[in-house]
């Protein structure tokens, strides 16, 4: 059987929420959370941690999750798996952002079913149910094809109501195909180990999405979905709406 590895990749410094995985809900950092939850979610799947920083390291290994160190000098959260792949060796690795602490144990399967198709990397997308968060550039939009594999992601709201000016309301974007792109991805190891060799796409510096390079050098991405609620920590507010769900 091909081994599957779950792997988090954690940077310490964010742009948006600095230091954000060391923040503290209701007594214990967010990437302590994330830890547990999959944890709990996906107990018979090997979990790694890979950092950058000794501050990150110390409250998981404190918790009994397995660390691996890597490089600070990693341009996306796809290289640092990438680097820790290297001594795990998995064949599959699903990638779970150190920053949604509401993952779930069918989302986790779901990758794994598609990372076992033909194509050398997977991904999950959820439905827009607010116009709100459509227009956020904070949340990313994915388009997809017929065939369930992607035809871009982006910031901006996709796709454009051209005959409403762009000014859509919830029912609107209910009604529509309009997808949010989740931080969760799975990988054959061929292509992760191939990734930091791949040239950076001129719409991945635009966007600061790295999942354009792979589109942008030729190679298919599964998509699937998922109704499953889900919080991307990516400011303040939101770890606001997390701890309010923690209740």
């Amino acid at each position: 059987m091909p081994k599957t590895a779950i792997i988090v990749p954690c940077r310490l410094e964010s742009t948006r929420f600095p230091r954000k995985l060391l923040h503290r809900i209701k007594g214990r950092p967010l990437v302590l959370w994330v830890a547990q939850r999959i944890a709990e979610q996906a107990p018979g799947i090997p979990l790694h941690f890979a950092v950058d920083h000794p501050l990150l390291a110390e409250p998981l290994e404190a918790a009994g999750f397995h660390t691996i160190a890597t490089s600070p000098d990693h341009q996306s959260g796809t290289d640092r798996i990438a680097e820790a792949n290297r001594s795990i060796g998995a064949d599959y690795v699903i990638n779970v952002q150190a920053d949604e602490p509401l993952v779930s144990g069918s989302q986790l399967r779901l990758l794994g079913e598609l990372i076992t198709g033909p194509v050398a990397m997977a991904t999950l997308s959820t439905p827009f149910r607010l116009a709100a968060d459509f227009l956020n550039p904070n949340q990313v939009k994915v388009v997809v094809r017929n065939d369930g594999r992607a035809l871009t992601f982006s910031r901006s709201p996709l796709p454009y109501a051209r005959d409403l000016g762009g000014k859509v309301d919830d029912a609107w974007v209910a009604a529509n195909p309009c997808q949010r792109h989740l931080g969760l991805y799975a990988y054959k190891a061929d292509l992760l180990a191939r990734f930091a060799t791949l040239p950076m796409g001129r719409y991945e510096r635009i966007e600061k999405l790295e999942q354009l390079r792979v589109l942008e050098n030729g190679f298919d991405i599964a998509v699937g979905t998922t109704e499953d609620p889900t919080i991307g920590v990516d400011t303040p507010e939101d770890a606001e709406k997390f701890e309010a769900v923690l209740g």
